[in-house]
Order: C-alpha cells, then sequence, then structure tokens
C-alpha cells in the first residue's frame, strides 16, 4: 500500500484562507494513518486484473479512504461516541474544538466525490463509481446505520436487527470497496458476487471490533476501548463466547468462497484477507 499512501499524501485535501488551522485539521486525521482497509480491497480487484489501471483506481480509494475517515471523525464526536482518541491520536473534536470536527467531516465527505468525479474514466465509469459510493456511504447505507446505532443506545435490540445496523453501518462501505474495484476493470458481473462477499466481510470486521473492544486496551487498539456498554454490539448483546463462535463461522465462509475466486483474485486478496480475518483470535 505504499504506492495508496503516496498517492493520498499527495493529493491532502488543501484550503488557503484566513481560518487559522482549518487547513491543518483537513489532513490531521487522514495523516495520522489507519488500516486502509477498503482502499486495498478495491486495488486489490484491479490489480487482479489491469495493473494498467492502477493509478486510475487510486483516485477511487483515496474517495473511499475520504468517505471512511470522515465517518469517524463524526462517530468520535461528542454527540455520538465522545471518543478522544482515534488512530492512536486526538480526535479532532479534542485538538481542535467541536466545531472544526463537524465542518471537517463535512468537507471529506464532499472532498471524496470531487475526487471521485476527476478520477482518469469515462463519465460512465465515473457515475457508477460516484452512484455505488453515495449508495452505500449515505442515506441507506453507513449514515443510516449510524443513525439506527445513535437512536437505540441502551434500547437492546435483537440479533437480527443488529445484523442490519452492522451490515449497513460497516458492511456495505467494505462491499462497495470491492464492487468499485470490480467496475473499474469492466467486470460488474463479478462485482455483485464481490459485494456478497464483502457484506459478509463487513459483518465480520464488525464482530470483531466489538471483541478487540473489550479484549484490548486503549493504546493497542489505537483508540478509547470498553466504549461500547451502551451500545447494539454483538459482544453486547451475545456475549463474548458467542461472539467468537459467530466470527469464527464467518471465516470460514469467507475462506471457502475466497477459494471459489479464480486464481488472480485469490492471489491478490488472500494475504490481505488473511492478515485480517483472524485478528480477534490473536
Amino acid at each position: 500500500m505504499q504506492k495508496f499512501e503516496s498517492f493520498l499524501l499527495e493529493n491532502l485535501p488543501t484550503s488557503k484562507s484566513i481560518h487559522p488551522h482549518y487547513e491543518e485539521a483537513l489532513q490531521v486525521m487522514l495523516q495520522a494513518g489507519g488500516k486502509r482497509f477498503r482502499p486495498a480491497l478495491l486495488l486489490g480487484v484491479v490489480n487482479s486484473y489491469n495493473t494498467l489501471l492502477e493509478e486510475g483506481a487510486m483516485h477511487a480509494a483515496y474517495a473511499i479512504e475520504l468517505l471512511h475517515t470522515y465517518s469517524l471523525i463524526h462517530d468520535d464526536l461528542p454527540a455520538m461516541d465522545d471518543s478522544p482518541l482515534r488512530r492512536g491520536n486526538p480526535t479532532l473534536h479534542i485538538l481542535f474544538d467541536e466545531v472544526t470536527a463537524v465542518l471537517v467531516g463535512d468537507a471529506l465527505n464532499t472532498y471524496a466525490f470531487e475526487v471521485l468525479s476527476n478520477a482518469p474514466f469515462s463519465d460512465s465509469v465515473r457515475v457508477k463509481l460516484i452512484r455505488e459510493l453515495a449508495t452505500n456511504g449515505g442515506l441507506n447505507g453507513m449514515v443510516l446505520g449510524q443513525a439506527i446505532d445513535c437512536h437505540f443506545e441502551n434500547k437492546p435490540l435483537k440479533v437480527e436487527d443488529i445484523r442490519i445496523l452492522h451490515t449497513n453501518k460497516t458492511a456495505k462501505l467494505i462491499a462497495a470497496s470491492l464492487k468499485m474495484g470490480a467496475i473499474i476493470v469492466g467486470r460488474e458481473e463479478l462485482g455483485k458476487a464481490l459485494y456478497d462477499f464483502g457484506i459478509k466481510l463487513g459483518l465480520l470486521f464488525q464482530i470483531q471490533d466489538d471483541i478487540l473492544d473489550v479484549t484490548q486496551s486503549t493504546e493497542e487498539a489505537g483508540k478509547l476501548t470498553n466504549n461500547d456498554e451502551d451500545k447494539n454490539s454483538f459482544v453486547t448483546i451475545l456475549g463474548l463466547e458467542e461472539s467468537m463462535k459467530q466470527a469464527n463461522s464467518l471465516v470460514e465462509e469467507l475462506l471457502a468462497e475466497m477459494n471459489s475466486f479464480d486464481e488472480n483474485l485469490q492471489s491478490e486478496l488472500s494475504p490481505l484477507l488473511t492478515k485480517y480475518i483472524n485478528r480477534h483470535r490473536n
């Protein structure tokens, strides 16, 4: 992911104005790192079929990371999770102030689509990518998941409703990353299968995050842990043991599905997925 990191740093959002720290605030959370998991998925699909499209695909990968980063900034706000730490650094409302954090989140959200609109693809491909990111990151995707999560705080949900919550909040953007890679290389039928795979992968990621929230320290996680007691997390509702079982079951399903992918796709995605799908067991 070194190429992506370089692309990100070369294309950080800028703003020349009289504001004393707006430009710094736009950049600081992007520079703080992170797993870059969603961009890696998209680029993995692209490199499986056409490495010549990798440079152009960086725009789409960056757009996903911008949208994801905006969601983390807003997720950490006092009105939501009220977290002081993210990616091992103070959150924006701690480092600056709450107004700055809200506005930077808004800016990165819209900048994601500006970046995507300038990607070096045909108009048709750009529109499809913009639609995919907006659909899964917006009002019937990630934002819906956040709304459900906040509304039902301290109101335990049924397990099937928790899956709906986290399918929207976490899984859809992961699934979109895979599908957008398929759109770039012109394999839209594959994109449908990868999207379904991505939903399962996203649910696994959420269960793992819930497990790590109660098994890791704040220092290990790089963010505040043991902070989900009032939330509808899998561990809160199912308990740690049952959550581990569900995570392990999803791992087996995902490995079996990954083995059905063609050799090129397996070769690109296997190292990345192997690195992350067992993280709850470490």
